[in-house]
């Protein structure tokens, strides 16, 4: 007895540093994962929660968000201002996305994306998607003080559903989003919902992307 004992003591120290030792990669990992500037999860760490989250068969919603005059705020402020609103962009988002019992992730430079469930019944679902909305833009649109100046924000807000069961197409889902933050942008801002049903892109693909989206040969930074 006493020497499974005193053998139960001694590995205690052990078990104890490696416990430790696997929190800290597990913390390391997880800060490798996220975007240093805004913390936000990238891209691909997102997306795997995102069709995770898809696979339960609730209600939910996509969201693609890009800052409008963006570089407008790089040029008249400078880089590290434009640093400080991406900064306070993915902490609201961040909270928002938090409070709404979703995920959200930056996809590159002012591009971010978001996956929450939205509750209620059919006739109320559309409603509280519009609250859910009106919440994130106010939040999103809140000035930036930034060595005693205050920088305006403005974002457009694209929305794809999803209210079937089973597995969906995340990628489909972010490109049905990303049409309707587009076709807000072209009307000065703010949100734009998708279609219920009916999946085909509603503008030109090049390279599997929209027309006119950053990264795509023949777009431009204007048009996206």
């Amino acid at each position: 007895m006493s020497y499974a004992l005193t053998t139960l003591a001694a590995a205690l120290p052990l078990a104890s540093g490696w416990s430790v030792h696997s929190l800290w990669m597990r913390r390391r990992i997880d800060a490798a994962r996220r975007d240093p500037l805004t913390g936000l999860w990238t891209r691909d760490p997102f997306e795997e929660r995102a069709r995770k989250s898809l696979t339960r068969g609730q209600q939910q919603a996509v969201y693609v968000v890009d800052l409008n005059w963006f570089k407008e705020i790089n040029d008249t402020f400078g880089h590290t201002a434009g640093d400080a609103v991406l900064r306070a962009t993915g902490r609201r988002f961040d909270q928002w996305a938090h409070d709404n019992a979703g995920t959200a992730g930056r996809l590159g430079g002012d591009e971010f994306a978001a996956l929450t469930p939205v509750y209620g019944t059919t006739g109320t679902v559309t409603g509280n998607l519009l609250v859910k909305l009106a919440d994130l833009l106010d939040r999103l649109e809140q000035p930036v003080e930034f060595d005693g100046q205050r920088i305006d924000v403005h974002a457009s807000i694209g929305v794809a559903r999803y209210w079937r069961a089973g597995s969906a197409d995340l990628s489909a889902l972010l490109r049905r989003a990303d049409e309707q933050m587009y076709r807000a942008k072209r009307e000065g801002g703010g949100f734009s919902i998708a279609p219920l049903f009916g999946s085909a892109p509603e503008f030109g693909t090049v390279n599997g992307r929209r027309a006119g989206r950053r990264g795509t040969t023949g777009g431009t930074e204007a048009a996206a």
